[in-house]
């Protein structure tokens, strides 16, 4: 039994070649919902919908998000109807009041559909319905999560983080942001100066996630502030990785990170964009997975392979690392 936490595309990448080294079978698959957003009324989970997808050997694996050959008809119309109409583009972030009424699961995420700042497929929208559907019918968003993994027909268990709400809310120079609006729209351009995670003290694992957390666990290569941050941020999950097996592949080599704005939100909220910086974000984590080129002195045991995921071949060479790691955190049967 293992179990990976995902969040962007580090863990999903990971992922893609696994299965020549781990029993996926037996495995579980932590999402991180901090990124969701309900738009337009309906709620879209980006990380917890990268692993479906991918599971269910959809994903579009050019851009790491959505269905492959996926139309987009309907974004294309709500464009065209905003402008036709006059209405302003960009993200319409809902009022104060709205964000908090009706729909608790979309709380401090709500923006208007009008325009659609992010591009949503039309096979991807059928999804983002029936999960919003099913919630207005009384499941839980993990009982909606393990519907949809059956309708795909994955074999891995695919858990959100939480049932609760944590919206992740950038801070910049322009002002405050949710993380979609930050990344998607302006593309990490504004100055990031603090990140919350608005909702975390009320928010908690369900007891499938703790039960998963009892296993080891393996962290991805994903950003440390808005794919794990989430989850650390609720003290119950930060709590259960102290008491298992933890082990980190790094997104950066050394200063240098593979992609996205993890080094830009890491000097955001005050800490070292770097590996060590991640191995310090991370105090639980008892091993580390570096690139053969990233020259970091931790002070737990670190396997050194090429981390460079481009790949099934890649991520089965960085998957055997991670296994290596595992024994050397004292982790059973590794």
């Amino acid at each position: 039994m293992i179990t990976f936490l995902a969040g962007g595309t580090g863990t999903p990448k990971l992922l893609d070649g696994a299965d020549e080294v781990f029993d996926l079978g037996e495995a579980t698959v932590i999402a991180n919902t901090g990124d969701d957003v309900e738009l337009g009324g309906h709620l879209v989970c980006p990380d917890v919908d990268t692993v479906l997808f991918h599971g269910g050997d959809v994903l579009d694996t050019d851009t790491w998000w959505g269905i492959e050959g996926d139309t987009t008809a309907t974004h294309e119309e709500l464009s065209r109807l905003a402008e036709a109409a006059g209405l302003a583009d960009g993200p319409r972030y809902l009022t104060e009041e709205a964000q908090t009424a009706g729909r608790e699961i979309a709380t401090w995420r709500r923006f208007s559909g009008v325009a659609e700042f992010m591009q949503i497929g039309d096979r991807d929208r059928a999804v983002h319905l029936t999960r919003t559907s099913l919630l207005d019918e009384g499941h839980s968003l993990t009982a909606v999560t393990r519907t949809l993994a059956d309708a795909f027909g994955i074999e891995i268990e695919l858990l959100p983080m939480s049932d609760d709400p944590v919206a992740t809310m950038i801070h910049t120079d322009e002002g405050e942001m949710h993380f979609q609006e930050y990344w998607v729209h302006r593309r990490a351009d504004p100055e990031v100066r603090d990140v919350e995670f608005r909702g975390a003290d009320a928010a908690s694992p369900t007891p499938a996630v703790l039960d998963a957390l009892s296993e080891p666990v393996v962290i991805g290569p994903s950003n440390p502030v808005t794919s794990l941050g989430p989850m650390l941020a609720m003290d119950a999950f930060a709590d259960a990785l102290a008491s298992t097996p933890v082990v980190a592949v790094s997104p950066f080599v050394e200063r240098e990170v593979f992609s996205g704005p993890a080094a830009e939100l890491m000097t955001g909220v005050g800490r070292d964009p770097s590996t060590a910086g991640v191995a310090a974000a991370y105090p639980f984590a008892d091993a580390f997975v570096l690139d053969e080129a990233d020259g970091t002195d931790l002070d737990r045991p670190v396997v050194r392979t090429d981390t460079r995921i481009d790949g099934p071949a890649d991520a089965a060479r960085v998957a055997r690392a991670v296994a290596s790691a595992l024994a050397a955190a004292g982790a059973n049967g590794w």
